[in-house]
């Protein structure tokens, strides 16, 4: 390891945090979210109160002769929230209809295909050779999974969806309305449901990898200990003391939802938005290490060969030319972009093993 050493006199390259914040500020910042569970468990409400903003409406039936959804279906909906400077692009996806059916084998499909085809989407962008500048990434960062309050245990859709969820995207499982159980009902249905976790192998977020550090490692564990959080979400403003807070008011008190002795929604807030944000929207490489990823292999393979035909095509476009200056000047096959796609191949193939 290398000694440090303290220049004598003022270089300037500490100014490199804030050149860097700079950027980002002017660029700002993505967060995909989905969230999944049944009707009326107040999913809308919730992302709401996260971002203290109406962002979203309930999908909920509202009329007796509304009909039933008879499918899960995908909504997105994209918002820029601004605090202090900083501009957050929030795309949530809303799934209305799952879980809301006698026979629900296969609702989860729907869920699991869109949250793959942004994955793809976005590869196929990232390997066009003209690609843009800065890509749309919708990308799927984080899921958060709705439990029904029983008190008993996780149904068996529950245990099904968060496992085939878990292989692809980050599970964060909320209990939603924890209002309705007392506090000792509340933390035996936490230990319960842990413990469901463990045995059916369900690999939630956050988890450890290689790189974390003892802080981050501390961090981690700290945060397994309260999964699956407890929330109450409310868009209404309470008087308690003289103070308006947020929180749900009924013939026995007020709910306060910011107040972690009656609810874990400031913990949920804490965990997205302050503690592990930049870690859950990071993107980080193909690995075999990691679960989530396998299902990325055979698309990578179909990207593969994706690539070596763009690859062809690329090479064909520069045989229209005559001469090599004519090639270097032509704008449909820069040489840059045919050696980036050569490499990118090249990458693909060795990690892969062919192709």
């Amino acid at each position: 390891m290398s000694e440090e050493i303290r220049a004598q006199t003022y270089v300037g390259f500490d100014s490199i945090t804030q050149q860097i914040e700079h950027k980002l500020l002017k660029r700002g910042f993505q967060f995909n979210v989905i969230v999944v569970g049944q009707t009326g468990l107040g999913k809308s409400t919730l992302i709401n109160t996260i971002f203290a903003s109406h962002l979203i409406d309930s999908k909920g039936r509202f009329a007796s002769d509304e009909p039933v959804r008879q499918t899960t279906e995908i909504q997105a909906a994209s918002h820029v929230i601004v605090e202090n400077g900083v501009k957050l692009r929030l795309n949530i996806v809303d799934t209305p209809g799952y879980g809301d059916q006698i026979n629900n084998e296969g609702c989860w499909d729907p869920i699991i295909k869109y949250i793959k085809d942004q994955h793809s989407a976005y590869l196929r962008k990232e390997l066009t050779a003209m690609r843009d500048r800065y890509i749309q990434d919708t990308r799927i960062h984080c899921c958060l999974y709705f439990i029904n309050p029983t008190g008993h245990a996780l149904r068996p859709i529950d245990v099904i969806v968060m496992k085939k969820l878990s292989e692809v995207v980050n599970v964060v499982p909320v209990i939603a309305k924890s209002d309705s159980l007392t506090l000792d009902e509340r933390e035996k249905f936490k230990i319960k449901i842990r413990e469901e976790l463990v045995y059916n192998s369900i690999r939630l977020y956050p988890f450890d990898t290689d790189e974390d550090d003892e802080e981050e490692v501390h961090l981690n564990e700290s945060i397994r200990q309260i999964v699956p959080f407890a929330v109450v979400g409310s868009e209404n403003n309470v008087i308690i003391d003289g103070k308006s807070v947020r929180g749900r008011k009924n013939r026995w008190g007020v709910v306060n939802v910011e107040d972690a002795n009656h609810c874990e929604f400031v913990h949920l807030r804490n965990f997205l938005t302050r503690s592990v944000f930049l870690t859950l929207t990071a993107i980080h490489s193909v690995s075999l290490d990691n679960p989530r990823n396998v299902w990325l292999m055979s698309d990578m393979v179909f990207l593969g060969h994706t690539c070596k035909t763009s690859l062809r095509q690329l090479r064909k476009s520069t045989t229209r030319h005559s001469g090599r200056s004519s090639c270097l000047r032509s704008r449909r096959a820069p040489t840059s972009d045919l050696l980036l796609l050569n490499s990118r191949w090249l990458m693909w193939n060795g990690f892969f093993g062919g192709g």
